[in-house]
């Protein structure tokens, strides 16, 4: 099992790290399927806590949009995999993940959507 965050801006991947204010945290199992799933509200837009609580919360993985080179290089260096520079829907950022075909730089919007 591992733990995934999603930075979050409403049901979308947040566009800035440094600035989300909520998170979802989801466990995913052996197999691919979601065993646990939280929303965490955060009291400020801090990416310095925020990196503190994707160690204290043991996060494996971090999906998020743009990253400060800073943060990306502690938290690579702690061992967190991010995922970084995705756009779309948090739903379809984290399906893409459980299937193994989240890369860094997707974009996740279809064209339809871009016109709403």
């Amino acid at each position: 099992m591992s733990k995934v965050l999603v930075c979050l801006h409403g049901n979308d991947v947040t566009p800035r790290f440094d600035l989300t204010t909520e998170v979802l945290i989801a466990v995913i199992g052996e197999s691919g399927e979601v065993r646990e799933e939280r929303t965490l509200v955060l009291p400020q837009a801090s990416a310095e806590k925020l990196c503190h609580m994707i160690l204290t919360e043991d996060v494996r993985t971090v999906i998020c949009g743009g990253i400060e080179e800073e943060y990306y290089q502690y938290l690579a260096w702690k061992r967190v995999t991010v995922i970084d520079s995705v756009i779309g829907r948090c739903e379809e950022a984290l399906q893409r993940y459980r299937e193994g075909a989240l890369e860094p730089g997707q974009i996740l919007v279809d064209r339809g959507r871009l016109k709403e």
